[in-house]
């Protein structure tokens, strides 16, 4: 009979991480551990404060709830595939996190060091001016065929100026934009995407929008160019397969990015991923980011993730 249970485990920062909605130091995560016999299996339930819908009062008690009413072993997912066989990998974008110019610019020499080409910008902390000559010093050395770019806004722009912003952006040939504006301004994003010369990618607003119809709504009004995917943060894989199914019929592509989970989270994660077929590079390198992770076989090379068979994992309490 297969036995559950789980413990918290806060995740430290290497260091403060700035987003447009705070500076994260820590942050929450539970494993849910499930044995049988000489069998386990681990998973990852992970929260931002504040952001995701699961971040409630009574969460531990409904976790609390879910382990006592485990009593079969479908709790347990794996997505066997090349890439757990370490025979293909998966291309990722390279993060870098706000913060002052010469720590961002510090952060695209080691990626480009890394030989990632595809870096992903956090913008909205920082003078706007300056973000501009951020990306124009990394424009000035790698045109739009050797590196791809795309920015993460985080809602940060004023819808009255979102547009004009967007138009200086779009000198440095942007691959696309997550976020430009804050969530449920659906006209104002509709807008946006009709009129911006840089693809939109919406991400927090899907968040917390489980119906079906007003799923369909809010991609039929405002018309994204992309959508990206947080499993934890909508749900789990079963609610992001309904999202992706919903993008498929308003052929629009999309991309999944890991949401601060562990390695543990991120590994099951990645696993999902690359049993969709993704075309595109996804958003899955932030298991580097703390200084507490849990040791495990996921490597970057090149811009790539790749689940090394040879690294084992380490100790998970």
């Amino acid at each position: 009979m297969i036995k559950a249970r789980f413990i918290k485990h806060t995740l430290v920062f290497k260091r403060p991480s700035a987003t447009s909605r705070g500076v994260l130091t820590t942050k929450d995560s539970w494993f849910l551990i499930l044995t049988e016999k000489d069998k386990s299996g681990i998973g990852e339930c992970s929260i931002l404060r504040g952001l995701s819908h699961d971040d409630q009062p009574d969460f531990e008690a409904t976790l609390e709830l879910f382990c006592n009413q485990i009593n079969t072993g479908q709790a347990l997912l794996d997505f066997p595939s090349l890439y757990t066989e370490a025979k293909d990998s998966i291309s990722i974008n390279g993060l870098v996190w706000m913060g002052s110019f010469d720590y961002m610019k510090a952060q695209i020499d080691s990626l480009l060091v890394r030989e990632f080409d595809c870096i992903k910008i956090k913008i909205g902390a920082i003078d706007f001016n300056e973000e501009l000559r951020l990306l124009a010093q990394l424009r000035n050395r790698y045109d739009a065929k050797t590196i791809r770019i795309r920015v993460d806004a985080n809602g940060a722009f004023a819808p009255e100026d979102a547009l004009n912003k967007l138009d200086q952006l779009n000198t440095y040939e942007i691959d696309s934009i997550e976020q430009p504006i804050a969530i449920n301004q659906w006209e104002h994003m509709s807008t946006l995407c009709k009129k911006s010369p840089i693809p939109i990618a919406l991400d927090e607003e899907l968040i917390g929008v489980f119906d079906p119809e007003i799923q369909s709504e809010l991609l039929t009004q405002i018309k994204p160019h992309y959508l990206i995917f947080k499993p934890s943060l909508l749900g789990g894989f079963s609610n992001t397969q309904k999202w992706i199914d919903l993008a498929k019929k308003h052929n629009i592509a999309w991309w999944v990015t890991s949401a601060l989970e562990s390695n543990v989270g991120l590994n099951a994660i990645a696993q999902w991923t690359y049993s969709k077929n993704p075309f595109m590079p996804q958003g899955l390198g932030t298991g580097s980011l703390f200084l507490n992770n849990i040791d495990s076989p996921l490597v970057i090379k090149k811009g790539c993730l790749w689940n090394d068979n040879a690294i084992p994992w380490g100790e998970i309490f």
